[in-house]
């Protein structure tokens, strides 16, 4: 697994104008080249009068898979300029498809890679990018003395608690990032005096939003 990697916050459409063609950018997560296929046919559907309905995709943690397809685009105008801003963000498992509805207007090859371009990168920029982060998460067993202390240390560190259990004993279970693992369980044995004990559970990616 990945320790991180970038991704779009959510699935999302984005549409601009340019010499009265419309541009759609469409955006979806995706997991495998089906899921991405399945996206790709879904829009077509959806917009089976437009003029061409271009595509790009990257999958895998070292983008094994990458497409680009002009659908009737000179050769070069729409989906490699598509996958190379998906490239330019460092994204992965995302596809892309631009719905266009021709204006009237010729854009020439110049233009039609710069509007393509620009139509995912801004739609990008309104649906947002997250930084997609490796977490373990880790148990913390203390005692019911001990357990009002550690959870208002762990809030004002900014710690994820995902939850608390409580038996003979309270647990926290916490999200922490896979860098900070060793600092993490130093500063928990240092708050309490060494009087708890720690329980390592499954990895899992927490998202950050990237200011853009």
């Amino acid at each position: 697994m990945l320790n991180h990697y970038y991704t779009i916050e959510k699935d999302g459409n984005f549409e601009l104008e340019i010499k009265k063609s419309r541009f759609i950018c469409h955006l979806k997560q995706v997991k495998n080249e089906i899921e991405a296929q399945d996206f790709i046919q879904s829009i077509k559907k959806e917009h089976g009068k437009a003029n061409h309905n271009c595509v790009a995709y990257l999958i895998g943690e070292h983008d094994e898979i990458q497409r680009a397809y002009d659908d009737g685009e000179p050769s070069g105008t729409a989906g490699v300029p598509m996958l190379e801003v998906l490239k330019k963000r460092q994204l992965k498992n995302v596809v892309a498809v631009v719905t266009r509805y021709f204006g009237g207007t010729k854009l020439g090859a110049g233009g039609l890679i710069r509007a393509y371009g620009k139509a995912v990168s801004q739609g990008l920029n309104e649906i947002g990018v997250v930084e997609r982060k490796l977490h373990t998460q880790m148990t913390i067993h203390v005692s019911y003395p001990a357990s009002g202390k550690l959870e208002n240390l762990l809030r004002e560190a900014n710690y994820i608690i995902k939850d608390v259990f409580y038996s003979d004993i309270v647990s926290f279970s916490c999200l922490i990032d896979q860098e900070q693992l060793t600092f993490f369980q130093a500063k928990v044995i240092e708050w309490l005096n060494g009087q708890v004990t720690f329980e390592k559970g499954s990895q899992v990616y927490c998202d950050k939003k990237i200011s853009l």
